[in-house]
């Protein structure tokens, strides 16, 4: 599968992407890939902290860790 992209400039900190690219190991579209993943991932656990103590689950630890199995 194939996923959409969009072409895009941007303007960053030479030192920033630098020290970025060193950090993953990766090329500029892979690390910025790597960064705005990481922006989106930040707001989602800002979200279901936010929900923290409003959802009711319920698990059975047993059941799950012999699942596991």
């Amino acid at each position: 599968m194939k996923l959409e992209t969009t072409k895009i400039t941007a303007h960053v900190p030479a030192d920033l992407l630098k020290r970025a690219r060193v950090a993953s190991g990766k090329g500029i579209t892979e690390t910025i890939c790597l960064g705005l993943g990481l922006v989106a991932s930040r707001r989602a656990a800002a979200e279901l902290l936010r929900l923290r103590g409003q959802v009711r689950l319920s698990l059975d630890l047993k059941s799950l860790r012999r699942d596991r199995r």
